[in-house]
């Protein structure tokens, strides 16, 4: 510790609001926030001493690792870390809060209620348990993230082992009556309940994720005592120092859903003007042996600051080239509920959205319809109605949940358009076509 008080590193490699925030309560509580990034983190083994740049005291790991390719890398960087200082959200903790079968299986064991769930690594073992879970079942990838990889499928609806590279399981889906599904988020830091909302799936979905337009209202008062105990418990039974729960009840009582490491704090401050950002500052900066104000960050509470934080490491200049590039046309693989399929797509920048051929989808078991999407043309004065679905798209190794829309592309050259939904991560050379045709002829109309 400094003699200027904790430094507090906040290990984020992505832009948040919430990595924003958990900075600059830091520095309001009197202590210096540190933002790890790729820009200066470094970590050095010399004549058997280790020493880690920038210095720091403790470290709140941020890091998104549902949406990674890769998170054992991310992890081995925590549990580098986690040698040296103290660490908030350990990497073991971590490992069982992404993968949502490990999540399942740690709070089972502990007593705290989950729903009913089967993971199998044959497809025919996982589809010989499917009539268990009743009439319509959650279907999801283990690690995912937004309520990417979810779907709800039917009795007679095949499903596959694995959803493109990740593994994938049946969950009982857990509803009390006919209105909009709901469920709740608990805020937990350290020993304390901080926050609480009730989520609302958008009327076209059945997800309550706030990233795919959920209504959130606060519960923070009225959560009830059984709730705030399966919550605390939850938390403290994965391990995290912070944590948000996901909680529903059924007919016959509550059960966790999910253990989120790094729950984003929109909604809950939306439905309730509460921000955990000072409240995890505090745990962090009494982790390294610092002292806070209680009422102080009480008061920080009440606003969500997420400026631009003091310290921000300068970004190194970077060439254009660093993104991938992607062809005007490209192999890639297509996975839905029951199956996988290698296709030829083309890019197309002008379109918002992916769109998939309906004999394709059929065959991988894209969907169940979410909502249907009117398209305007020219040609036709109502225009066109189209189903939007859900699929993964793989293009080199990379892995994009995206919701796509199906047409008839059967009179067209090729099954998949790539839209903006994945072409904004990576740059398009038109010069570049895995099936060796040149652009100029193409006179498929888009």
């Amino acid at each position: 510790m400094t003699r200027e008080g904790v430094r507090v590193g906040v290990l984020s490699l992505h832009n948040s609001k919430e990595t924003k925030a958990i900075l600059n309560a830091v520095e309001d509580l009197g202590h210096e926030p540190i933002w790890l990034r790729e820009e200066n983190v470094a970590i050095e083994i010399e004549d058997g001493m280790v020493t880690i740049e920038p210095a720091v005291d403790v470290v709140a790991n941020r890091l998104l690792l549902s949406n990674t390719e890769q998170p054992c890398e991310a992890l081995g960087l925590i549990d580098a870390y986690d040698h040296l200082v103290p660490v908030l959200n350990e990497p073991e903790a971590v490992l069982t809060a992404i993968h949502k079968f490990s999540t399942a299986t740690a709070l089972s064991n502990a007593g705290v209620p989950v729903p009913d769930s089967l993971l199998a690594l044959d497809t025919d073992r996982l589809n010989e348990g499917r009539p268990a879970f009743g009439e319509e079942a959650v279907y999801k990838t283990a690690i995912g993230t937004h309520g990417g990889g979810t779907w709800k499928v039917g009795p007679e609806e095949r499903v596959n082992a694995r959803v493109g590279q990740r593994q994938a399981l049946l969950q009982a889906l857990i509803d009390r009556d006919e209105g909009r599904h709901r469920d709740l988020r608990v805020y937990v830091v350290g020993d304390e309940i901080v926050g609480a909302m009730e989520r609302f799936a958008p009327e076209d979905d059945w997800r309550t994720n706030v990233a795919l337009g959920g209504d959130v209202v606060d519960a923070t008062d009225e959560l009830p005592d059984e709730v705030a105990e399966i919550a605390h418990e939850a938390a403290v039974t994965i391990g995290l120092d912070y944590a948000g729960v996901d909680i529903i009840q059924g007919v016959d009582g509550w059960y966790v859903l999910e253990v989120n490491p790094t729950a984003g704090f929109k909604g809950l401050f939306t439905a309730s003007g509460i921000s955990p950002a000072p409240h995890i500052a505090r745990i962090a900066i009494e982790r390294a042996g610092g002292t806070v104000d209680d009422e102080l960050v009480d008061d920080l509470a009440r606003v969500l600051d997420d400026s631009e934080p003091t310290g921000k490491p300068e970004p190194a200049p970077r060439p254009i080239t660093e993104s991938p590039v992607i062809g005007y046309t490209e192999e890639v693989v297509l996975s839905g509920t029951s199956g996988s399929e290698t296709v030829v797509a083309k890019s197309d920048t002008g379109a918002t959205r992916t769109s998939i051929d309906t004999r394709l989808a059929a065959e991988i078991g894209a969907g169940p319809i979410k909502s249907i999407m009117r398209v305007k043309s020219g040609s036709v004065k109502q225009g066109k109605t189209r189903p939007l679905v859900d699929v993964v798209v793989g293009i080199g190794g990379q892995q994009h949940t995206v919701t796509a829309s199906v047409e008839d592309r059967n009179h067209m050259n090729y099954p998949v358009l790539l839209g903006r939904d994945i072409l904004e991560n990576y740059q398009v050379d038109v010069r570049k076509r895995v099936d060796g045709g040149s652009p100029e002829r193409e006179q498929e109309e888009e």
